[in-house]
């Protein structure tokens, strides 16, 4: 494609000049649109890039990292974290009890030095490691890590603060020494210790869990443990992060210790694909977010370094909310999910870094289960399935029963890359088999509302990442996520659909202290999930970033949310 910019950086020797508050100006008033690789703003980046500085292999303290972002973060009560805006900041500052390591899964130590678990799942005791403190001073003691988890698990409603979709059961916790914190359940909660790994568990002091859930979108006033802090914010536009100067207790798994590489984070909120990418091959920015497939090529040509870390947890899928009567029948989502051709849509949109999913989890996700065989394309099977539910194709061309015509919408989900496009391929294919579905904006006013009313949003897209099998309950159970919106869950448009099998299921899936049987339980979960149709799985979703060659040590947590914790930079 031929792209332009208003101004652009034509020389290996003005790239290198752009830096601090120029490079960031230039960045917010300027659009930059990106040619390909052989463009001379591409050329002039590789020749900037191929300074021996960049061979540098010992690191580098100092400095601070351009960091651009889609979006903006909303909540920043840890349990809210899941939403990857969020967890990118919370990542930098705070801490867990644990650390999943990325590679093997394995839960590690980190603010708990060590654990023992009881038998069955409902007991567990955590050893604290001795000197951490919160940014303001306050201790992080057991003390410190009960007060957190008696509000994640249990919630405040005077400060509606909602509980935490990852702990289950829980009931409570004793603090035994000043060191040693002990956490009851109700019953059975196996997926707990992972748990208190994810961004969801990110301990903060006591001055920020007294806050009320609609004062926590101000990053100033969330105080963690982390090697970040934070300084300044213009909320919805820009964050910046200063290191801790004091900070000595990352976790053993980590790649080196003590303070921070880096003196500084800024992050710049950059709804624009073309302005992230213009930003960084200009070298007006060093790391950004959601870097779409169609990006990739250009970015990797001019000698940049694309990262895409697996979410491992439910995937990239289209749902139904079987409470509106035109997706009611199982036969209809049957014939809807054989209309879907998942491969020419992963072909279409995207790179090998998002494989065609093979299950509702992805393959990477503990307790997975190849369903492949219930994803058929199979359009035949899919006319086949309408006429015996009694849809059958009007003079118009849409299926038509009763005289009501199969009309379907779904709003677009910003976050999820790609995702209008995505959903106006599957639209595409389901028109050819008589069904029209209609693509909403997702930034509509009214998104919000109508995503609770199963009568104006009988399709949704729909995704979560985390590697436990826990996941599954966090995006179908009533109580969390409620994506097919049931009955006694979080919407009151509901008039009578509930699946009391599948709740079963999940509780099950909870509660299952068994690894084995806890992990056959969640194969018959994505067995009933497919043949309900209650879902399409479409595709694997990484998070993907991109960085310049001079960044080094950026890692990922075990669902990609970015580290900058070991990052350092060598310009």
């Amino acid at each position: 494609m031929v792209l332009t910019m208003e101004r652009c950086v034509a020389t290996a020797s003005s790239l290198a000049s752009s830096a601090g508050n120029e490079r960031i100006f230039i960045l917010l008033t300027r659009r930059v649109i990106v040619r390909p690789a052989r463009s001379a703003l591409a050329l002039a980046a590789l020749l900037f890039l191929s300074a021996p500085a960049f061979a540098q292999d010992t690191p580098v303290a100092g400095g601070t990292l351009i960091y651009l972002e889609q979006q903006a973060h909303t909540i920043l009560y840890p349990p809210a974290g899941g939403f990857y805006p969020n967890g990118g900041v919370l990542n930098q500052i705070t801490d867990k009890l644990t650390w999943q390591n990325p590679e093997t899964l394995a839960i590690e130590p980190w603010i708990a030095e060590s654990w023992e678990v009881n038998a069955d799942a409902t007991e567990y005791t955590f050893k604290i490691r001795p000197g951490v403190t919160f940014s303001d001073g306050t201790p992080l003691d057991a003390a410190a890590v009960a007060a957190n988890y008696d509000t994640f698990g249990l919630g405040n409603k005077d400060l509606k603060q909602p509980v935490s979709e990852v702990l289950n059961n829980y009931e409570r916790s004793e603090v035994i020494d000043p060191l040693t914190v002990k956490f009851f359940f109700k019953a059975p909660s196996p997926g707990f210790l992972q748990g208190t790994s994810v961004i969801g568990s990110g301990l903060v002091a006591a001055s920020t869990l007294a806050l009320p859930l609609d004062q926590l979108g101000d990053a100033t006033k969330i105080i963690g443990s982390g090697p970040f802090v934070v300084t300044s914010e213009v909320i919805g536009r820009e964050l910046n992060l200063t290191a801790r100067a004091d900070y000595d207790w990352a976790a053993p798994g980590f790649e080196h210790q003590g303070r921070a590489h880096l003196d500084a984070i800024k992050y710049l909120i950059t709804p624009e694909d073309s302005v992230r990418i213009g930003g960084l091959l200009a070298g007006q920015a060093d790391v950004i977010r959601q870097v779409q497939a169609y990006d990739e090529p250009q970015v990797e040509a001019a000698g940049f370094q694309i990262f895409a870390p697996p979410t491992r947890g439910v995937n990239n899928s289209v749902v139904f909310r079987p409470d509106n009567p035109l997706v009611a029948d199982v036969r209809v989502r049957q014939a809807l999910l054989h209309a879907t051709n998942a491969a020419e849509i992963v072909a279409t949109l995207f790179s090998e870094n998002y494989p065609q999913a093979s299950s509702i989890i992805a393959s990477t996700a503990l307790g997975y289960v190849d369903l492949s065989d219930k994803l058929t394309f199979d359009p035949a099977l899919s006319a086949k399935l309408f006429d015996e539910a009694g849809w059958t194709i009007g003079p118009n061309g849409l299926r038509q029963k009763d005289g009501v015509e199969l009309i379907l919408s779904a709003y677009e989900s910003l976050p999820q890359p790609q995702n209008k496009e995505t959903l106006q391929l599957v639209a595409q294919q389901w028109l050819q088999i008589g069904v029209k579905l209609e693509v909403l904006a997702g930034d509509s006013g009214s998104r919000t509302v109508d995503d609770l009313d199963p009568l104006k949003t009988p399709v949704s897209p729909a995704m979560v990442g985390r590697a436990d099998v826990d996941v599954i309950k966090s995006q179908y159970y009533p109580k969390n996520r409620d994506v097919l919106r049931q009955l006694g869950g979080g919407s009151d448009k509901v008039k009578s659909f509930v699946d009391d099998k599948l709740n079963g299921l999940l509780e099950a899936l909870t509660s299952e202290p068994d690894t084995a049987k806890r992990l056959a339980i969640a194969g018959e979960v994505q067995a009933y999930v497919l043949d309900q149709a209650y879902a399409i799985p479409i595709f694997e979703e990484p998070q993907a970033f991109a960085a310049a060659p001079y960044v080094h040590g950026l890692a990922f947590e075990a669902v990609g949310r970015p580290r900058f914790y070991d990052v350092w930079v060598a310009r």
